[in-house]
């Protein structure tokens, strides 16, 4: 049974140390051909159809944004790690994205606003996720979406924030969130895992 990392959860840890190895977790790299079609198929259905401008926040090495631009997304991704960014705009080369360097709870995208705001395992680790939601609502042009994954892990000292909350803290925001269960898809992870993983769509 696959529990989160500590690498993969820690608010506190040197993410510029951890950028070159970041990528060895099945849903961080996804180098797995059965795990980049399992997050590819869920975000076909996360995001439009059509071609829209996505921000992704806390972005990482890439990963995910290289399956939205594979989808025909227009991409901006954001991190506070130089060498996270830098592996992400090595990943999505020649594609029709940028690489920012910032905090995804104020991400510096100035007057911008965009169709999709995609965060995963960020949330959580912020001290005011209603403020920050806020904001980040801001960021959507009318009818945009915010595609949130989170979780909750460990199972002596669990660390997250679970589903219900989060739905809570949406409801001010939108009267259309809707919560997917990720936990019993293994195909996301890498292998069966036993805590709580989900995604949350709000439509604003």
């Amino acid at each position: 049974m696959r529990e989160k990392s500590d690498e993969a959860t820690s608010p506190g840890i040197d993410w510029n140390a951890a950028a070159a190895a970041f990528d060895e977790e099945p849903d961080h790299g996804l180098r797995d051909p059965d795990v980049r079609a399992a997050w590819a198929a869920r975000l076909r259905t996360w995001l439009p159809r059509h071609r829209c401008d996505l921000l992704d926040l806390g972005c990482g090495t890439g990963s995910l944004s290289l399956l939205a631009a594979e989808q025909g997304h227009r991409v901006t991704g954001v991190d506070l790690s130089p060498a996270m960014v830098g592996l992400a705009r090595a990943k999505l080369a020649g594609r029709d994205a940028a690489f920012l360097v910032g905090d995804a709870a104020a991400p510096p995208v100035g007057e911008e606003r965009f169709d999709v705001l995609l965060v995963r395992h960020v949330l959580w680790t912020l001290p005011d996720p209603a403020r920050v939601l806020r904001h980040w609502r801001a960021l959507l042009r009318p009818g945009g979406r915010l595609v949130l994954v989170e979780g909750v892990w460990g199972a002596v000292a669990p660390v997250g924030i679970p589903a219900d909350r989060l739905a809570a803290l949406l409801a001010p925001l939108s009267d259309r969130v809707r919560v997917e269960p990720l936990s019993g898809d293994a195909r996301l992870w890498g292998g069966p895992v036993t805590d709580e993983r989900y995604a949350v769509v709000a439509v604003v």
